[in-house]
């Protein structure tokens, strides 16, 4: 009697268990062609600001790219500021910070050393939270490798931008505080609020900026669409889906994932800004996403 009633418990178990792993492998899926899909929409958005620069330069693009994204994100997110405790504000008051930090820094180095090496740069900081907590002696030469094409791009030259490099540097300071703060956020506050909220706060900050540039640089119809696309392309999009894909893959996987941003940078920058890139530059790139793919494919055997 004993036996014949706890038996069927464990098949139970066990057929629940595999019933819901199809459904997560479904998720991851669904968060790295996510991901995919906004590093594209990203480095899309940063060719099209950079047809502006002329204009406005990166200051007023990024300006207006704030605004954008402040209305999109609040009418989408519909933040409940009022019901926002001190222990929520805190994060989004620091994600507000790195919104304005890492566009401006962004674009600045795009100005100076190009849309291909800028991003290559910047995507140090996500590659330093993925192996940040890495053990295994594969991910230390994986880092070593990335710090090796890292090294290649900011070689001294004669026509070496330092300053575009340190810009370019800043930003990944403020992309890997991105990815942490994110996360924060997505806890503390529910749906999109968070970095609704963010992008609202971002964009205050930036109204005195957007007035300067408007007095010193009348902008042109072509320039504010060019802004406004950037905008979108570049902000609502990206940070709707990470917001959204950090809550499905852990953030070291998410780091390890955005590889793929040198490579669009690189590739946009060439189609549509007519960036060209010589052999140790792209020698530089393939190193740091190499040593991305061989760290994604060790933790998933």
């Amino acid at each position: 009697m004993h036996a014949k009633a706890a038996g069927p418990v464990t098949p139970t178990h066990t057929t629940a268990a595999v019933a819901q792993e199809p459904e997560h492998d479904r998720q991851r899926l669904a968060g790295v062609v996510t991901m995919v899909a906004s590093g594209l929409s990203n480095q899309v958005g940063a060719a099209t600001g950079a047809l502006a620069f002329p204009v406005l330069g990166p200051v007023g693009v990024v300006a207006v790219r704030q605004y954008v994204a402040a209305v999109v994100l609040v009418a989408v997110g519909r933040p409940r500021l009022r019901a926002f405790t001190w222990w929520q504000w805190r994060p989004v008051l620091l994600l507000a910070l790195v919104f304005g930090t890492m566009n401006l820094s962004l674009y600045s180095a795009i100005d100076r050393v190009g849309l291909g090496l800028a991003v290559t740069l910047e995507f140090l900081g996500p590659l330093t939270i993925a192996l940040a907590g890495a053990r295994r002696r594969l991910d230390a030469c994986c880092a070593v490798v990335a710090g090796a094409g890292a090294v290649t791009l900011m070689r001294p030259q004669p026509s070496t931008d330092y300053p575009g490099m340190g810009l370019g540097l800043l930003a990944a300071v403020c992309w890997a505080s991105y990815i942490l703060l994110n996360r924060t956020v997505g806890r503390r506050i529910p749906g999109a609020q968070g970095p609704a909220a963010a992008a609202g706060v971002s964009a205050l900050m930036f109204l005195p900026v957007g007035a300067v540039v408007v007095v010193q640089h009348p902008p042109t119809a072509g320039s504010v669409v060019y802004a406004v696309a950037a905008g979108v392309l570049s902000s609502a999009v990206p940070y709707l889906a990470d917001v959204f894909t950090l809550r499905r893959v852990p953030a070291r996987a998410f780091g390890l994932f955005m590889s793929v941003n040198p490579v669009l940078a690189a590739a946009v920058g060439w189609v549509v800004l007519g960036q060209g890139l010589g052999g140790p530059e792209w020698a530089s790139i393939a190193a740091i996403v190499a040593a991305n793919a061989v760290s994604v494919l060790a933790a998933r055997s």
